[in-house]
């Protein structure tokens, strides 16, 4: 599986737009404004998620995109394929033609790979995913170094930090 910078911002925007389910609609903007993520790289992820039947887009003033359906009942895997993100370690595309028209000596562990990444994301919902802590990894300052006696000074270690 190749997991590319369109699956991995679907995930997160559904996430973002999932823990603020209870204040009703959530723009785009306000996704791109707090994840990073181009607004208009937002809007053509957010076509592809609704034709999907994952979000729904509520009109006019106060308006912005809801969940379509309930948060535990959408899976990494369904957001992922909604946004033509291929699930694929095979160089094959799964077809088994790998070397010319014969399979090749890997094929069989990449397959496998597959269905296992498959399994594990489509076990993994929307819901399990928010609220969770999400962690930062900062730099820790001089004055954090000082502080600590296992940090030594001017070393730039990385430390996470519940947010």
């Amino acid at each position: 599986m190749r997991l590319t910078t369109k699956g991995r911002f679907a995930v997160t925007a559904m996430i973002d737009l999932a823990s603020r389910q209870g204040n009703g609609p959530v723009t785009l903007n306000g996704i791109s404004e707090r994840q990073s993520i181009s607004l208009s790289y937002l809007e053509q992820l957010f076509g592809r998620l609704r034709r999907c039947s994952l979000v729904k887009s509520v009109r006019g003033p106060g308006g912005g995109y809801q969940l379509a359906r309930d948060m535990d009942e959408i899976t990494v895997t369904d957001i992922v394929l909604a946004v033509d993100e291929p699930l694929d370690a095979t160089l094959c595309g799964g077809r088994a033609n790998c070397n010319n028209t014969a399979q090749c000596m890997t094929h069989d562990l990449w397959s496998n790979l597959n269905r296992h990444m498959f399994d594990y994301l489509d076990s993994v919902t929307l819901g399990s995913l928010v609220g969770r802590p999400i962690y930062v990894a900062s730099r820790v300052s001089e004055e954090e170094q000082a502080i600590s006696p296992k940090m030594g000074q001017g070393q730039a270690q990385i430390q996470t930090r519940a947010v």
